[in-house]
């Protein structure tokens, strides 16, 4: 039997092609959208320019992403040596960044806050903001960068405590980026 021309099947038909090509460009576009951090500055698993430690400069690198999840109203990011003799050593934590940033700027400010909302924490240097590496000599210390999406700004119950802030984030975050530098300490140079 055939059904005449606009009848409920063929409209069904038409309908039903029309949400499974909308669900496939959904899923392409999804997977196009992978969050990802990276720094013009070194590339992932490379070597962190000199500039950016405790032997040179000591200034945060340029940071970028792209593919964050719709609902980040805000990002953070932890920098950490795993491979620090005493155990895992936080070099730098920053935190509500604004939803709409695309980028961190090379060598930001020390300040507990930055005026856009964005804020800073100790490291474990015992300084607000970023604090390069500054491995003792030998082989190459590991510096992860972990960038989180976060649905909402954080509260942390103590701004000053790594802990409080890290539980925050972890308990906000949409999506987790992360970027990994190395970096070897010249023989002779003392911590």
């Amino acid at each position: 039997m055939r059904l005449p021309a606009g009848s409920l099947s063929t409209r069904w038909t038409a309908t039903a092609i029309a949400a499974v090509v909308a669900v496939t460009l959904h899923q392409q576009a999804r997977a196009d959208d992978v969050f990802v951090l990276t720094s013009p500055d070194f590339k992932d698993g490379g070597d962190i320019p000199t500039a950016f430690t405790c032997d040179g400069a000591d200034r945060s690198p340029k940071l970028q992403w792209n593919g964050a999840p719709q609902e980040t109203r805000a990002f953070a990011l932890t920098v950490d040596d795993p491979d620090a003799p005493g155990g895992t050593f936080t070099h730098w934590v920053i935190y509500n960044i604004p939803g709409a940033a695309r980028a961190l700027d090379e060598g930001v400010k020390p300040a507990a806050d930055l005026g856009d909302g964005t804020k800073q924490g100790a490291n474990g240097f015992g300084k607000i903001g970023y604090g390069g590496p500054c491995p003792p000599p030998g082989p190459p210390h590991r510096y992860v960068f972990a960038f989180h999406a976060l649905g909402k700004p954080i509260e942390p119950s103590d701004q000053t405590s790594t802990k409080a802030v890290r539980e925050a984030i972890e308990k906000e975050s949409l999506a987790e980026a992360r970027l990994v530098g190395r970096y070897a300490r010249p023989e002779g140079k003392a911590q």
